[in-house]
Formats: structure tokens, sequence, C-alpha cells
């Protein structure tokens, strides 16, 4: 049974919220916990690298006020360091690492960024920028860019875009990993849209599939979803029923992070409520794993 990194990002806290995020280790089912890391700063993606054994994390600081960071630390907590300071990004959110190049793929929400960096921090790219905070402010919601997933495979990156709190305007995007342009893009492409409120996403290179969370109003958000991907063009291929998307599991608190464990058929799943879930990926089963009280969980990478 796999081992589990969770952040809780600390809102739920009774004491100074925004110093009080954790990352916890977890068992796979449930029965044992520890604090790996305290007092971060509202922390949200999480990820590791299995060869230098490396975690990768964000935290998004105050959202708007352009202090959020990206830390790297030994799986055990030791030796956690800064590797994307203060002042360099706004809101980091999702994190997802990619081992074949070395390099870290995260959205900067208030940002309204696609952001890629090295290992250490160094080489940080944008990828893609919807507008500029600084000029036009952090407002425009339908610009933030919350979840990523990185498919080699096809050459691809994507995102999703959230739009404003279950407002049904939330949409997902893909790009070239290797696009003509870092900025001024013109391989951008819309692979749905209409979504209630779309978080976090991954990507399933052997099953040509994509899957992501939504915190949106039911009967469509606060779900777990799945569409298939066109093996070639990596966009959407509506199933037998003609429907772009299904709906694997519903009825969370807040649902925002997943991390897939496809050997196993399941994905794991958290929300704000302070719930890790397991869920299996055909739909059939859906169990309580961890709950803690004044909790509040963001993030989540499978060991």
């Amino acid at each position: 049974m796999p081992k589990l990194l969770v952040l809780d990002v600390g809102l739920a806290a009774k004491d100074d919220p925004l110093a009080a995020g954790k990352i916890l280790e977890l068992s796979s089912d449930g029965k044992s916990s520890k604090v790996l890391l305290d007092g971060q700063n509202l922390p949200d993606g999480i990820d590791y690298d299995r060869e230098s054994k490396r975690m990768f994390w964000t935290c998004m600081g105050v959202p708007g006020v352009d202090d959020g960071e990206v830390f790297s630390a030994n799986l055990d907590g030791t030796d956690a360091k800064s590797i994307v300071r203060k002042g360099v990004v706004n809101t980091p959110k999702q994190l997802v690492v990619e081992p074949t190049t070395k390099k870290l793929y995260f959205c900067d929400r208030e940002g309204m960024r696609v952001v890629r960096c090295d290992y250490d921090g160094g080489n940080l790219e944008v990828l893609i920028r919807n507008g500029d905070w600084k000029a036009e402010g952090t407002g425009i919601q339908d610009k933030w860019c919350v979840g990523i997933a990185v498919s080699p495979k096809r050459g691809k990156f994507y995102w999703t875009q959230k739009g404003p709190s279950k407002s049904g305007l939330g949409r997902i995007f893909c790009a070239d990993i290797n696009g003509p342009s870092k900025v001024d893009r013109t391989d951008i492409q819309l692979v749905l849209d209409k979504l209630p409120e779309p978080i976090d996403l991954e990507v399933d290179e052997k099953s040509d599939s994509i899957y992501w969370t939504d915190r949106g109003e039911l009967p469509f958000g606060n779900t777990v979803n799945k569409a298939l991907l066109d093996p070639v063009t990596g966009m959407v291929n509506p199933g037998d029923d003609g429907k772009s998307y299904r709906i694997l599991h519903s009825h969370f608190n807040e649902t925002i992070g997943l991390k897939l464990d496809p050997e196993a058929g399941c994905v794991y799943v958290t929300d704000l409520g302070g719930t890790v879930y397991r869920c299996n990926l055909d739909g059939s089963k859906k169990e309580k794993v961890f709950t803690q009280e004044n909790a509040a969980f963001t993030g989540i990478a499978v060991l």
C-alpha cells in the first residue's frame, strides 16, 4: 500500500490560518499520520520526483498580494528550501513534476499564468499569460489558471481556468509543450467549457484519459470527472452516449486535489472539509480514507 503526501491549507485552523498550513504523511489506509512540516502559508499543490526523492509544493501566500512561493524538501521534510521566492509569482496553485525533462509545471492563479521551471527554480518560463496582474489587477476570475497536467506522450500540457465561483464558466485548455511562443501563443486549444468550477487535473497516458475535480454546485460540481482523449490530437473524444465527459463520483465537500493510482484502479481525492477519499476509476466505489477536524485538504501525492 502506498503512502500519501497531503497538504492541509490551514484555513480551517482556529489560530492564525494564514500560517497554519501543514504537509502530512498518511498511510493509504488512513490508520497512521504524521506532520512532516508545519507553519506553511496556504500550501496548495504538491508532487515529488522518484529519482531525487524530493518533494515540491506551492504556497499561495495571501491571494493577490504577490507573495506566493515554491518549495522543495526531502521526502521526510528535511532540507526544506524556497526555490521560487516571494515576488516572482503571485498565487501558485497545483504543481506537477515532469521527470523526463526535470521540470516543474504550476499554475499562478491571480497571476493568470502557467509557469515552468527547473527543480532548483532556475530557468523560470511563463508558458501561458492571460493578463498582467500588475496592470489589470487580480480580479479577472475567468483568466485564473488553477490546475495543471503534463502529457509528454502527446507533447501537450493541460490546465484549468475555473472562472468565478460555481459559475458554470470553467474551462480546460491545452497547448504544446514545445510551442511556437512562450507568451503570444497560437497553439492554445479549448478542450472543454461550461464546467461548474474545475480545479485540479491529471492525465493518464496509458488509458488516454483526463481526470479532474470540480468544486462547483451539484449536480455537476463537487465531483470527480473523466473524459477520453484522442491518442493523436489530445482532444476530447465523446463517449458512446455522445457526452463529452463522465462524472465518476460526487457529493464531496469542496473537492480540490486528486492523484491517480492507475495500477490499483483508483484515484485519491481531497476536499476542504478535511477528508481524503479513495475512489475507483470505474466509478463503482468511494470511501473515506482519513478525516481530520479543523483541517482543509488541498494537494495530494501518492508515494
